[in-house]
């Protein structure tokens, strides 16, 4: 088949290499983000797709919207059979809807129609899902509502990040897509339309969604920093400035904000460091820290952070200072 295929973000990277391998299948152009600035020195960066598609040759494309004439009449030129979407972060119009002969197939990393959105893999973990999966449905000009030509299952386990569930989702949704294509050259493909029941939308998330409120329960807390993980991150405030965290630890057997270490009952954020470990408290049950970075820092244990910080008996995450408070920069 002659495909176009879209999309952005590392993930994409599995099924567009799946494709470039594949000899039933030729890849007659890309569609994606435009460079984006990123890193310690701003430099302008292709996204992921980009730089794999333009080392290999591939005529790629980064519009700013689909609803341009001259891309449009660039995608119908193509005369693809089919266009591949993963992860591609813009809204294909319905002009273009029906130009490929078998439509646009997107690999959606949910169990649709649980999860339709930007950030399913995320939600599906902050809401403590314990089981996702992958999708590959038609699109139509609804949210992720299309029908679905194959699905996949995958569990979610109790230390997985949403970069780790997320790079399994992404491996196995290639030879997923590779079975939608070959089905649909053989015509024995049947799309099924997805049920109304079910639905739960999964809006993409900003930073502020990745600021933990100690007041939430430890399992709530735990699953939430794994969510936003690798991106949009979680973050609290130490003295006024900004921490970021990784992945924490419920103690097992702390409950009602206290712990079996001797420490007794941690207030909400308050911290208790050793030497070997950095407990802090929640609404219900103890956290143990494990990478966090200090504002303009790189990632350390926890540990070595406190023995720079030292922390103050009582010492509490998340409180703002004066200035902060009167500015409103940390909520």
């Amino acid at each position: 088949m002659r495909i176009l295929f879209a999309g952005t973000p590392e993930p994409a990277l599995p099924v567009l290499r799946a494709l470039m391998d594949s000899p039933e299948h030729e890849i007659v152009g890309v569609l994606t983000r435009a460079d984006a600035r990123s890193g310690r020195g701003r430099a302008l960066r292709p996204s992921p797709v980009a730089a794999v598609a333009r080392e290999a040759g591939i005529d790629t494309r980064a519009p700013a919207t689909l609803k341009d004439p001259e891309i449009q009449d660039w995608v119908r030129s193509l005369g693809a059979d089919a266009a591949v979407v993963v992860a591609y972060g813009r809204l294909v119009p319905p002009a273009l809807l029906d130009v490929p002969a078998h439509g646009w197939l997107n690999l959606h990393f949910s169990l649709l129609p649980a999860w339709r959105g930007a950030a399913p893999v995320q939600h599906a973990i902050i809401h403590g899902d314990d089981v996702t999966g992958a999708c590959v449905f038609r699109l139509e000009a609804g949210l992720d509502t299309g029908p679905v030509l194959a699905r996949l299952t995958e569990p979610i386990g109790p230390a997985d990040t949403a970069g780790d569930l997320l790079a399994r989702l992404a491996d196995a949704g290639a030879p997923l897509v590779l079975g939608v294509l070959a089905s649909l050259a053989a015509g024995t493909a049947r799309p099924t339309p997805q049920p109304d029941d079910g639905v739960s939308l999964a809006p993409m998330l900003t930073p502020d969604d990745g600021r933990i409120d100690w007041e939430r329960p430890a399992a709530e807390i735990d699953r939430r920093i794994r969510g936003v993980t690798p991106a949009p991150g979680a973050h609290t405030t130490y003295g006024g400035a900004r921490l970021r965290l990784g992945p924490a630890t419920p103690v097992p057997g702390a409950t009602d904000a206290g712990d079996d270490a001797g420490t007794g009952a941690l207030a909400p954020g308050e911290l208790h460091a050793t030497k070997r470990e950095v407990l802090v408290g929640t609404g219900s049950g103890t956290l143990r820290l494990g990478q966090v970075a200090p504002a303009g820092k790189n990632w350390m244990d926890a540990a070595a952070w406190a023995r720079g910080a030292r922390p103050a008996p009582c010492a509490r995450l998340g409180e703002r200072t004066a200035s902060t408070a009167m500015t409103g920069g940390e909520r």
